[in-house]
């Protein structure tokens, strides 16, 4: 039966795909500050809100190459992997997976909603659980059905955005001033924003949750949908074919880590100079413009997967690789303090500092954040068997409470 099914223990977990969820939750919040500490348009468009010279313009120059997609990427493939592994488990133990996989991922739902509405629009939890129930469908497909699905659905977005972009000229009047607006709010707008995030908690309530609305509904249908439910499917790919545990030669992850990078790089790079040309004006950068990166970082962060398997099999930097894993061992508990933190920063619950922070500072921010987090993961799982958040989601998909004692 579904409710004898029990937790994965620490002694059974891959220890590669931890230290990959670690550098991956890590590096997703060199992109998150942005949204938590600027006016949302900012996070697509430099040019919407702030200094974009000197320190400034070269953080951002390298979020944008190193990060902006590429750790989300890469948490997607790991989402898509992590259920083949657990769904893997509970079929060879128990002869079915269904019943664990839809509690999970319902829970997970609910506490991406809770985090989406009340505490941070940007959540991706909410992606990850509505997507979770559709590609768990496809799990039993071979490696490479999967790519070829992924990479289709993956696909969908740039038609959608190549169309719009080449039909703007016949868009109503007033769907293109929304969308000017979006992509280059007024000051007026700008400054309505930063009020909200730091007015009182209600306004800063209602001004999260409506961006999460949109967020979770057109946001969802246009982008998100498609790019992390086909990552999923390709990282279900990749965990079958052995790519994100170590399990591949070092030729293997030395000739992916160089392709990837010399395709990935140069093709951010076009994107960055074209929409610099174009004056990041959005009828180009918005639509064909943001497209060199979407495909750009899938080969980034496949060059980022195969040095960081590098790493995992050296011999070398043990405390460190295993502090990292740590992080990734309790990587829902990383996240949502992720913006448990930047929520007390910038937002007006806390010290109201939303719309002020430099780019420099923001990223400053980050490595404190960082060193936090690698510090008191490791302690943690010492003592306890799960971060606890991930002790509460385990105790609500089994419909008990787990024990939090130490792992053997």
């Amino acid at each position: 039966m579904d409710q004898a099914i029990f937790p994965t223990q620490k002694t059974e977990r891959i220890q590669a795909l931890d230290f990959l969820r670690g550098i991956a939750i890590l590096g997703i919040l060199i992109m998150n500050i942005q949204s938590f500490s600027m006016p949302e348009a900012a996070y697509l468009n430099p040019m919407a809100y702030g200094d974009m010279t000197g320190l400034n313009e070269w953080v951002w120059v390298f979020s944008h190459f190193f990060a902006d997609q590429k750790f989300m990427t890469i948490f997607s493939l790991l989402f898509g992997a992590g259920i083949i592994l657990i769904t893997e488990k509970a079929e060879a133990k128990y002869g079915k997976s269904a019943g664990l996989h839809y509690r999970r991922t319902f829970w997970l739902l609910v506490i991406g909603l809770i985090h989406a509405h009340l505490i941070w629009h940007g959540d991706i939890l909410v992606t990850y659980a509505l997507c979770g129930f559709f590609v768990y469908l496809l799990r039993k497909k071979s490696p490479r059905t999967l790519v070829i699905v992924g990479t289709l659905l993956i696909s969908v977005h740039t038609v959608l955005y190549l169309f719009s972009g080449a039909s703007l000229s016949f868009w109503p009047k007033e769907d293109v001033q929304e969308i000017q607006s979006l992509w280059a709010p007024s000051a007026e707008v700008v400054a309505k924003e930063i009020a909200a995030y730091t007015g009182s908690l209600g306004e800063q309530i209602s001004q999260n949750s409506s961006t999460a609305f949109t967020m979770q509904t057109q946001v969802f249908l246009l982008l998100f949908f498609w790019r992390a439910g086909g990552l999923m499917l390709i990282g279900m790919a990749l965990y079958k074919w052995g790519v994100l545990t170590a399990k591949r030669s070092k030729s293997f992850y030395k000739k992916g880590l160089i392709i990837g990078w010399l395709i990935g790089f140069p093709l951010v790079a076009i994107g960055y100079f074209q929409n610099e040309a174009n004056e990041w004006h959005y009828s180009y950068s918005m639509f064909i413009g943001s497209q060199w990166n979407y495909w750009g970082s899938l080969f980034v962060s496949f060059g980022h997967i195969c040095g960081v398997m590098l790493i995992s099999l050296s011999d070398k930097l043990f405390q460190f690789k295993r502090r990292i894993a740590a992080v990734g061992r309790m990587a829902l508990t990383n996240y949502i303090a992720q913006s448990l933190i930047g929520v007390f920063i910038f937002y007006g619950i806390g010290l109201g500092l939303f719309g002020e922070v430099e780019r420099i500072w923001q990223f400053v921010i980050t490595m404190c954040v960082w060193a936090l987090q690698i510090a008191w993961s490791k302690p943690w799982l010492d003592r306890n068997a799960f971060g606890p958040l991930e002790w509460l989601w385990r105790s609500l998909t089994y419909g008990k409470v787990v024990k939090q004692t130490r792992a053997n």
